[in-house]
């Protein structure tokens, strides 16, 4: 279960590095922006620079898990990260939940896995 542990912190790690990288480096170059209401809300992130505030946090929670040092704070961070994720795609772009899907399978068993960091958090 260790091996487990360790390949998904490191895989999730890299997702999160990898696309939050991208939003400074333009290694995958910008796709065209989605039609309708998706497409206006990518644009006044774009716009207003708060694009790099995202690939930001996700570049910190993103090396935080690969570095395996504050491994529940990086899982906190992504974690606001995907929840934004799913209500993007939830209430304006239907398509892509694939990736969402990945990420929260292996955020949810990094979470359980390291529940014990959490415990003060949840204590009633």
């Amino acid at each position: 279960m260790k091996v487990l542990t360790i390949i998904a912190r490191v895989l999730l790690g890299l997702i999160f590095l990898f696309f939050g990288s991208n939003v400074f480096l333009h290694f995958l170059g910008n796709p065209p922006p989605p039609p309708g209401l998706a497409g206006e809300y990518l644009h006044a992130f774009s716009a207003s620079g708060y694009i790099y505030v995202i690939g930001a946090f996700q570049v910190i929670g993103g090396l935080l898990l690969l570095i395996g040092r504050f491994v529940p704070l990086g899982l906190t961070i992504l974690g606001a990260m995907i929840v934004n994720i799913w209500a993007f795609h939830i209430l304006m772009a239907p398509a892509g939940f694939g990736p969402a899907i990945v990420v929260t399978i292996l955020e949810l068993f990094l979470l359980w896995r390291y529940r014990d960091s959490f415990k003060g958090i949840v204590r009633p």
